[in-house]
């Protein structure tokens, strides 16, 4: 207790909620107007930092410069087709209080205390290591470049130093593990990705790289150019929202306090009025991040497409920041370099920061429902995943040190990520008949679009595998 200025005892400060508890002194009714809307906005901007970042940067802009113009009708899909996924997974978190590898556990067969979708998540997680160890990579071989350390700016003592560096900024920043946080570093980020990005992307037609509308046309011609099937499943499951970010939205809706707000479901008219209120807000956050996502994803692909794509600029290994400086040096001169290194070390960095934040709550939820931790015990749940945020962005750095070839690593994830995707739409079906009222799901334009979603899903998912496997020797 403390003592104001006038001698009387102050009450103590109340206590944390904690998002994942829906009690019903918690609940409160949803905003009415757009407006009112906006400004409840939040899971989906850090989202879309975490998702514009190693898929775009590195994996669309490849693509592009490898492809050309020919597979832009892939990004589109891409982007597309996956928000009414993420949207139903959503819903059924902020209806049951529930994150997402919870409901997964429901989806059977189960292989011991998990499902088999738990454990298809480790797995894709494992290859996710790769991917995150890649986008650190990045980091810091742009760090490297522009401020080279020892011997030399791509040197294995300058890399590694700027890895740890790397590394150790993005734990400071999210000591605290509140949502907060992570919201007002990513939200910041995603603004500058996204003006940054499409500034380029719309000067390029007053530069010697220009182009017009007989490549946007070949773009749009939905074929698969020979030699690009790798690349294009991997980017497929890194561009717009990939599985992984599908979970992880589902954690970042309950911390923000859509649920809670909700309320727990005492089969009152009132409760189904501020849920279907707050799915209005969701749906909100969910669109505005789709339209980052897809902003930001096209200017990548049709900078790699203009400018490196003609001078025969691949991005690999370790040079991969030195080549995808081309694209502004090309077009804006030697000084834009430096322009270049600050916008890909944000872009990267931010792609770290959010990792970071959502890989260790995933990996405490999992240890929970292994009945390692108690994951409804907000205190040793807080802690676990403070450990967490600790000891798992060392090891994606450590096995950037082992691999140093950050395209290599994001495409490893890339695939992992395409074929989680392919359980998720299994359970977000399933999920939506058990867990989902029929006064919830009774829009039919809404179920048309998760009808079509999954198709594509299941359609791209499965041709990309298949001819993976064909140009496999010895298949």
């Amino acid at each position: 207790m403390s003592t104001t200025t006038d001698g009387a005892t102050a009450a103590p400060p109340p206590a944390q909620a904690d998002p994942y508890a829906l009690r019903a002194e918690d609940a409160r009714p949803a905003p009415e107007t757009f407006r009112g809307r906006l400004r409840h906005l939040g899971p989906g901007l850090v989202l879309s930092a975490a998702v514009v970042g190693s898929g775009e940067l590195i994996t669309t802009t490849s693509l592009g410069a490898k492809a050309g113009f020919a597979l832009l009708w892939l990004v589109i899909v891409s982007t597309a087709v996956k928000v009414w996924v993420q949207m139903e997974l959503a819903r059924w978190t902020i209806l049951n209080g529930r994150p997402a590898l919870d409901g997964f556990r429901d989806v059977g067969p189960r292989i011991g205390p998990l499902s088999w979708i738990n454990w298809l998540w480790i797995g894709m997680d494992f290859a996710k290591m790769f991917q995150r160890g890649g986008i650190i990579g990045g980091t810091a071989a742009a760090c490297s470049i522009l401020l080279p350390i020892h011997g030399g700016s791509l040197s294995t003592s300058s890399l590694t130093i700027w890895a740890i560096i790397v590394t150790g900024a993005a734990i400071l920043i999210l000591q605290t593990g509140k949502y907060p946080v992570v919201e007002r570093v990513e939200v910041v980020g995603i603004t500058l990705k996204t003006i940054i990005t499409f500034g380029l992307a719309l000067a390029l037609p007053f530069t010697a790289f220009g182009y017009g509308p007989e490549q946007f046309a070949d773009g749009l011609s939905f074929q698969i150019p020979a030699g690009t099937v790798g690349i294009a499943l991997a980017m497929f499951g890194i561009t717009g929202v990939g599985a992984d970010e599908m979970t992880t939205y589902t954690y970042w809706c309950l911390e923000k306090g859509y649920a809670r707000w909700t309320g727990p479901d005492d089969g009152s008219e009132q409760r189904a009025r501020r849920a279907e209120g707050w799915l209005k807000v969701m749906r909100l956050d969910v669109a505005v991040s789709w339209v980052v996502c897809t902003i930001c994803t096209l200017s990548f692909y049709v900078i790699g497409a203009s400018v490196l794509h003609p001078q025969g600029l691949v991005p690999e290994g370790n040079e991969m920041i030195t080549t995808l400086s081309h694209i502004y040096t090309d077009t804006l001169g030697p000084w834009a370099e430096y322009l270049f290194l600050a916008g890909a070390i944000a872009v990267l960095f931010s792609v770290t920061v959010a990792s970071s934040a959502s890989v260790p709550r995933l990996w405490t939820n999992t240890l929970g429902l292994l009945g390692v931790v108690d994951w409804h015990d907000m205190r040793i749940r807080t802690r676990t995943i403070r450990i967490l945020t600790c000891c798992l962005p060392p090891v994606w750095m450590c096995i950037f040190l082992w691999v140093q070839s950050p395209v290599l690593m994001v495409q490893i994830g890339g695939i992992g990520g395409g074929i989680f995707l392919l359980a998720v739409v299994v359970a977000v079906w399933r999920l939506r008949y058990t867990g989902v009222p029929p006064r919830f799901r009774a829009n039919p334009w809404l179920t048309a679009a998760l009808v079509m979603s999954s198709v594509a899903i299941a359609f791209l998912g499965v041709y990309g595998v298949l001819d993976t496997l064909e140009l496999t020797p010895g298949s």
